[in-house]
């Protein structure tokens, strides 16, 4: 047993206005250990780290480091401490290197650097197994790339505890189980690592031990080898909760848009999408699976007219619209709502209000030079009803809330503008298991209102559990449409790979498609 804790917090309390995000903390973290975090989305998980890595100061309360209390005021008296934060939108500058944004916060002012600089960043990668281009732009690196040089930059600062928030949230299931391999290597090397996330599979695979928060109270803390899933799901939300996903029978429709032979290119000018066939049904949810980068997000793009298509047709009662604008689909009938992976970049204007962010939604509409903000702030606050957005009233900025509330009040705007077609890309990631079941349970309502709803998604178990069908894309290549309840993961891994292609042996066409449309479908739809 260790006679100290690397990290030591007690009775550590932090408001905001009347929002109470943590109550007297007691919280610990052991020297080579990794210690995770659960809680559900503004459980106060990220606040009480902040408060670790100097970013907030808790209004009460004590932290030990290394048995000895300290006062950290700002992040620069953390970093002295050996304390390094990754935080869950990464502190980058794009057109600098990696090897500039590691050395811009360390190296001393001078026209003269460090001979070794470059040698250190290669000791770190080498001993912890990164893998890094030191000398590549942060703007052409991937997400897991950019995380990546985030842990190796509080590594060169020499950060002995390690904060990671929500560090899994967008990486692929390879790119998991890399991260983990350094985190495991960090652990080994006497690194306290404390990981902030409530993906109860990777807690499960990941952690020595689990601290629980619930609303800004300290719960619980259990060793993982001695919990379960289903224990920490109710030490986490309060109550028993059924892990099932329900799949609601709706009565079928014709399809509401139809996909023929569709081609996309990437903003870097490669085939994205390339010739796929596809329709989107009233009362249907239809599931996209496919390796991170598979052509998904110009796929969505496209469809909801912000990317261009350079070859094929969408159909909407028998009218090709591409190269149409939002608005000019909207006037053809197809009321389309776009629900983008990126959140705050993408789906809402982050530094503005809750209310102001629900009149972008129709604010083209209004007659005047006035806006009026009451109808804005009606809708915010019946969306902070409905969904029960945890934020201290609809006047507060979306970049103050959590992730799953930030969720939760995108996809209510998007549900309030009455859609009949609803394109969303990862609707829960980075969501508590709690947000994750309310995203669910209104995706299903809509399909029972007849919306056709596209689903892009990451974990097939949760697709074959809430989706009709699944399209699989492999390199921007159909590989088939199934039914979700007649086939495995197994079968549906092989597609995503390109190992198994499906495309030839479905072409059925299901009845109320045009008879010159080549339509990858699975010959036992009659059977659904």
């Amino acid at each position: 047993m260790h006679e100290y804790y690397a990290i030591q917090m007690q009775g550590v309390t932090k408001t905001f206005g009347s929002v109470v995000a943590n109550n007297h903390i007691d919280l610990n973290v052991k020297p080579g250990e990794i210690l995770a975090i659960l809680g559900e989305n503004g459980s106060g998980k990220t606040t009480l780290m902040n408060m670790l890595s100097g970013i907030y100061k808790p209004d009460s309360g004590s932290i030990y480091v290394d048995g000895k209390p300290v006062t950290i005021n700002s992040p620069e008296d953390s970093k002295k401490l050996g304390i390094g934060m990754v935080h869950q939108h990464f502190k980058l500058v794009d057109v600098f290197s990696a090897a500039d944004n590691i050395w811009m916060g360390k190296e001393k002012p001078g026209l003269l650097l460090k001979k070794d600089r470059y040698g250190q960043i290669e000791e770190i990668v080498k001993k912890f197994g990164f893998e890094i281009d030191p000398k590549k732009k942060v703007y052409n690196m991937s997400v897991s790339e950019k995380q990546t040089l985030e842990i190796i930059k509080v590594l060169y600062y020499g950060a002995k505890v390690i904060i990671l928030d929500e560090p899994t949230a967008v990486l692929t299931v390879q790119e998991i189980q890399k991260l983990f391999g350094v985190l495991r290597r960090m652990k080994e090397d006497g690194h306290s690592i404390i990981i902030i996330t409530h993906k109860l599979n990777e807690v499960m695979d990941i952690s020595d031990r689990v601290a629980i928060l619930r609303k800004g109270e300290y719960i619980t803390t259990v060793n993982t080898n001695e919990t379960n899933e289903q224990a920490l799901t109710e030490w986490m939300v309060g109550r028993k909760i059924d892990l099932n996903i329900d799949r609601p029978t709706v009565e079928k429709t014709r399809p509401l848009l139809e996909v023929r032979d569709i081609s996309i290119r990437s903003d870097e000018g490669a085939l994205a999408i390339d010739g796929v066939n596809f329709y989107i049904r009233g009362g249907e949810i239809l599931g996209v699976a496919g390796i991170a980068g598979c052509g998904q997000k110009e796929l969505c793009e496209a469809i909801a007219g912000l990317r261009p298509i350079e070859k094929g047709q969408m159909i909407h009662q028998g009218d090709n619209i591409v190269g149409l604008s939002p608005k000019k689909i909207l006037e053809k009938g197809i009321s389309m709502s776009f629900i983008p992976e990126d959140r705050l970049g993408m789906g809402l204007a982050p530094s503005l209000s809750i209310t102001d962010n629900m009149l972008l939604k129709n604010y083209g509409d209004t007659k005047g030079p006035f806006v009026d903000r009451k109808l804005g702030r009606r809708d915010a606050e019946q969306v902070i009803a409905d969904l029960e957005v945890v934020t201290p009233s609809a006047e507060t900025p979306v970049r103050r809330l959590s992730g799953g509330n930030v969720q939760k009040v995108l996809l209510g705007r998007e549900i309030k503008a009455g859609p009949n077609v609803i394109v969303t890309a990862y609707p829960v990631r980075g969501l508590d298991i709690n947000s994750s079941y309310t995203i669910y349970n209104i995706l299903n309502q809509q399909k029972q209102a007849g919306v056709g709803i596209l689903f892009v998604g990451e974990d097939l178990d949760v697709m074959m559990a809430l989706c009709d069908k699944i399209m699989v894309l492999c390199h921007g290549r159909l590989m088939g449409v199934v039914h979700a309840h007649k086939t495995t993961k197994e079968e549906l891994g092989l597609m995503m790979t390109g190992a198994l292609d499906l495309t030839d042996k479905y072409q059925d066409k299901p009845a109320g498609i045009a008879k010159d449309t080549r339509f990858c479908e699975d010959p036992r739809e009659e059977e659904a």
